[in-house]
């Protein structure tokens, strides 16, 4: 069994909590009452001892008066003090930690059962005693009665046979460190998690810092900055449904002082790749990192937006950084201070590249495609040359300063073509690609633009084509799906449909042109038109009680499931903008409650709403069927379930006790294609204060 390192005097004052309020105890005691013997004396209590949980527990003030004992209640932090000369005791109500203060030196355990209220009185079970004074109790069960006896001397131990046994007791941390739990005997009953809380001492309250199924498994903890100070580290064990049943605590120090290592490159080093991985090493935990990036030669600069702290940033360096380069690693607290790493200064030296992007050697061509040229320096001119491989001809197709090109090959293009790119830098200097073969069949055709497959419009749209040759007429031309009759709307090449009143149904549109005494036809594109009422996104809630309403589900799921409210909080505000827009179905007015904005099938079915599609390189609305709820809480339960059953999400689940690193785990997981999705779950989180809502205690 673990033995704290020190007695307590007999005569400390009982380690229990105390009310205050006054009764008139009873004349006579009640014949099955719990009977309290202190030194041969039995004392009346006007509130009966009682057996919870096979545990007895006795009220405090009571035996703290006859072991003369100072007491004072913290209203405010339902906290007792107990001291007596340079002996202090604090415990807490509902708080399984108590603190021991001997001689300037203080210590915590772990208790059974949590300090309680019963009749205005505050109970503790009886081995609490022995713990706090050092005296000796006996509990006789067949008269029911406990016995105090002062002349007997005990020491403080553990109430569980378990013990934090990857740090010692008062160590400093100073970054990742390796947590184990060492269970001496079997292990604890029931026990399906592990969690590893770091706990402020004045308050006892602090965070999960790591933790997992798996109960005999070390666990690694990479403290934040916001974590320094004198803390207490508890192990606690837990049942399926999350009761608390055994623990340990030790007083640790958390310093960090901050070390960024930049990985990828090394001091002196000469760079002559075209890209290069970078990463960083932290000993904290970092919202996110930057990368910045100096040319002391020329003074040019440049910044990384923010990037996951776990994740490598590439490096692509360009003719213009070849020379001396100084780079370094800038990491950011969840206030936003920042911590810089210390420069590391490389040579630049990288060949020359200029070559054709878009297309492949030997590809045929029966398309649009998009010339693009791949490059690792700055440029004044651009020109796109295509070269006829029978005459030899060459053709300037495009030329601009720097940008891709489109290029839709016509009739006239029809053969085997050599395709390059001919630039010039700001020097004046002229470059030029390796040639491409590529073979192009010149078929004449026809893409239609404005209206996309499974659009449904509701509103005036303009059309338009993008063809390979000179037409020499075009018409638009619609066909109504029920009855297949056709109406040429236009011969112009930009036409506009306007859906108006008896429109309503399914629609295809095609366009036809004449090209040399023969017809081009364009894809049939399928499509809808509606001219009826339409409704758009709606609040769930007034804004300003927006926050009360998902802090109250997000804190019972974090209970539950250990997943950080703080994020989950987060995340509702981003995807419903306060939940102002919460998805309504279009067509019906029907509200989702979907407060996370996922798509498929609800507990109440789905509405209709609209997503984005591409068609033919123009970007348009079709619908998307979102979950629907009976309620919020149902949206609250979905969300949970997508995130702690999916297989994709298994590595946020490592780690969904963390908001920082949840939200980053979000992001690798795929939940969101926003680059800056983490980012902007952290910024919710700091600005609006919901760190709090993380918060918990033993």
């Amino acid at each position: 069994m673990k033995i704290k390192y020190f007695k307590w005097p007999i005569f400390i004052s009982l380690l229990l909590l105390v009310a205050f309020v006054q009764y008139s105890a009873p004349d006579a005691y009640a014949e099955d009452s719990i009977k309290i013997v202190i030194d041969g004396k039995r004392i009346k209590p006007d509130v009966d001892p009682y057996i919870s949980n096979d545990r007895t527990l006795v009220p405090i003030r009571i035996i703290a008066e006859e072991l003369d004992s100072v007491v004072e209640w913290d209203n405010d932090n339902r906290a007792v003090h107990i001291s007596k000369e340079d002996v202090h005791i604090l415990l807490r109500i509902d708080s399984y930690l108590v603190e021991y203060t001997n001689d300037n030196e203080t210590t915590h355990t772990i208790i059974d059962v949590a300090p309680q209220i019963t009749g205005d009185r505050t109970f503790v079970p009886i081995r609490l005693i022995s713990n706090a004074l050092g005296v000796g109790i006996e509990w006789d069960n067949d008269e029911r009665a406990v016995y105090v006896d002062s002349s007997e001397s005990s020491e403080v131990t553990n109430f569980f046979d378990v013990e934090i046994s990857s740090i010692k007791a008062g160590q400093t941390i100073t970054g990742t460190t390796e947590l184990y739990t060492r269970i001496i005997n079997d292990a604890p009953k029931g026990a399906k998690e592990i969690k590893y809380l770091l706990l402020d001492r004045d308050t006892a309250k602090g965070f999960v810092i790591a933790g997992g199924s798996s109960i005999n498994s070390p666990y690694e903890w990479v403290p934040a900055m916001e974590d320094n100070g004198q803390k207490v580290l508890v192990s606690a064990f837990y049942d399926a449904k999350g009761n608390f049943l055994v623990g340990d605590s030790i007083p640790v120090t958390v310093k960090i002082d901050p070390q960024i290592e930049l990985k990828g490159i090394t001091e002196g080093q000469l760079i002559t790749d075209y890209s290069v991985p970078l990463s960083t090493n932290l000993n904290f935990s970092a919202s996110y990192v930057k990368y910045e990036m100096i040319n002391p030669d020329n003074g040019a600069y440049y910044i990384s937006p923010g990037v996951d702290p776990e994740q490598s940033f590439t490096m692509i360096p360009v003719m213009e950084d070849n020379g001396n380069m100084s780079v370094r690693v800038i990491a950011y607290d969840t206030k936003g201070n920042a911590y810089h790493g210390e420069y590391v200064n490389i040579g630049i030296d990288v060949d020359r590249y200029l070559y054709l992007g878009g297309v492949k050697q030997g590809q045929s061509i029966d398309g649009s495609v998009t010339l693009l040229a791949q490059r690792n320096f700055n440029v004044t001119d651009t020109e796109y040359i295509m070269v006829d491989n029978a005459t030899g001809e060459e053709t300037l197709m495009f030329k601009s300063g720097y940008g891709s090109y489109s290029w839709f090959p016509g009739p006239e293009d029809a053969g085997s073509k050599n395709l390059y790119v001919r630039v010039k830098d700001t020097a004046g200097n002229t470059h030029i690609s390796s040639r491409v073969t590529v073979n192009v069949t010149g078929t004449p055709k026809l893409l239609l633009q404005g209206v996309g497959p499974g659009q449904v419009l509701t509103q005036a749209a303009e059309l338009n084509i993008k063809t390979n040759v000179k037409l020499d007429s075009i018409k638009y031309i619609l066909t109504n799906a029920r009855t297949g009759k056709e109406i040429v709307i236009s011969e112009k090449n930009i036409a506009v449909i306007i859906p108006e009143e008896g429109d309503d149904g399914s629609w295809s549109l095609r366009a036809e042109g004449i090209y040399g005494g023969k017809t081009i036809i364009s894809e049939e594109v399928k499509f809808t038109i509606y001219t009826g009422q339409l409704y758009s996104a709606k609040p769930v809630i007034e804004k300003d009680l927006y926050l009360d309403l998902v802090s109250e589900l997000a804190v019972n799921t974090r209970k539950f499931t250990g997943m950080s409210a703080s994020l989950q909080v987060a995340q509702a505000i981003l995807e419903t903008g306060w939940g102002q827009s919460v998805p309504v179905d279009k067509y019906e007015g029907r509200f989702s409650y979907n407060l996370f904005g996922i798509k498929g099938e609800g507990t109440n079915g789905s509405v209709t709403s609209n997503t984005w599609e591409e068609y033919n390189g123009v970007a348009f609305r079709i619908d998307a069927e979102f979950r629907a709820y009976n309620n919020e809480k149902e949206s609250w339960q979905d969300h949970k379930d997508l995130l702690l059953l999916r297989e994709r999400y298994a590595p946020f689940r490592e780690v969904m006790y963390d908001s920082t690193k949840g939200a980053w785990a979000l992001k690798r997981c795929g939940y969101a294609t926003d680059s800056q999705y983490a980012i902007k779950l952290i910024d919710i989180i700091n600005r609006y204060d919901l760190k709090g809502l993380d918060e918990v205690t033993i």
